[in-house]
């Protein structure tokens, strides 16, 4: 950190211990939880279930953006609802420029964009505003806190 004054964010955390340590011991703006694909280590927690206990750690002390799994715009409106300030959207955007360019970046973007549309109505939500826990009900088990 002694090196880099500028804004600094610790990638492919996972556990809300180390989130604490980026923010409070290291001076990072915040964290990327990540597990890299999972590509490291077979089993991985998944990054989405490793949300909720560092967005509660931090507790608002940190930026937290989410990578790793995301495909459709309701992962999105998931991930910001446990806590997420941003979304990270690689592989689907990686896609449509292999397979269409600019353009296909364009669509995949206006894909996400509809699919987050959708979501927020279908869940009776007027903005990403307004998003936060109390949207979601997690299925016994699938989010540990």
């Amino acid at each position: 950190r002694d090196q880099w004054q500028g804004p600094l964010y610790v990638k492919g955390v996972l556990d809300p211990e180390d989130a604490a340590r980026a923010v409070d011991q290291i001076g990072a703006q915040g964290v990327v939880v990540s597990n890299h694909g999972g590509r490291q280590l077979d089993r991985s927690l998944a990054s989405i279930a490793a949300l909720p206990a560092i967005a509660a750690r931090l507790a608002g002390r940190g930026e937290i953006y989410l990578d790793g799994g995301v495909r459709r715009g309701a992962d999105v409106v998931t991930a910001l609802c446990l806590g997420a300030k941003g979304v990270f959207i690689g592989r689907p955007y990686l896609y449509g420029l292999a397979a269409g360019g600019e353009a296909g970046v364009a669509q995949v973007l206006e894909i996400f964009r509809g699919e987050m549309a959708s979501t927020l109505v279908l869940m009776g939500c007027r903005s990403v505003a307004a998003l936060d826990r109390s949207w979601v009900i997690p299925a016994a088990g699938s989010c540990p806190d």
